[in-house]
């Protein structure tokens, strides 16, 4: 499938773009390129089925079992400042 010819100019206009007479046509080079690439890419059979990841993910999670956690004397023993059975923090807000 031949590439459409570029507007060069309007691409530019398009983008807000100055260019010089040599700027445009190193530009318009640049740009036949790149579509010929992707004119070239887009001529390979794409049977595969579209996927997030290259192989089958399965989340992996441990069964939510109850267990014991802290007490509050255990929570709080290595607190630097404690007040009524509370963490003591810095006021960050006014």
């Amino acid at each position: 499938m031949p590439s459409p010819e570029i507007n060069i100019d309007h691409i530019a206009k398009l983008a807000r773009l100055a260019l010089t007479e040599e700027e445009a046509k190193s530009y318009k080079a640049q740009l036949s390129q790149i579509l010929g690439h992707i004119d070239q890419l887009s001529s390979y059979p794409l049977d595969a089925e579209p996927s997030a990841h290259a192989m089958p993910v399965f989340d992996v999670v441990r069964p939510d079992v109850s267990r014991p956690g802290f007490t509050q004397d255990e929570a709080l023993a290595n607190a630097p400042r404690r007040v009524m059975d509370q963490f003591q923090i810095v006021k960050v807000m006014d």
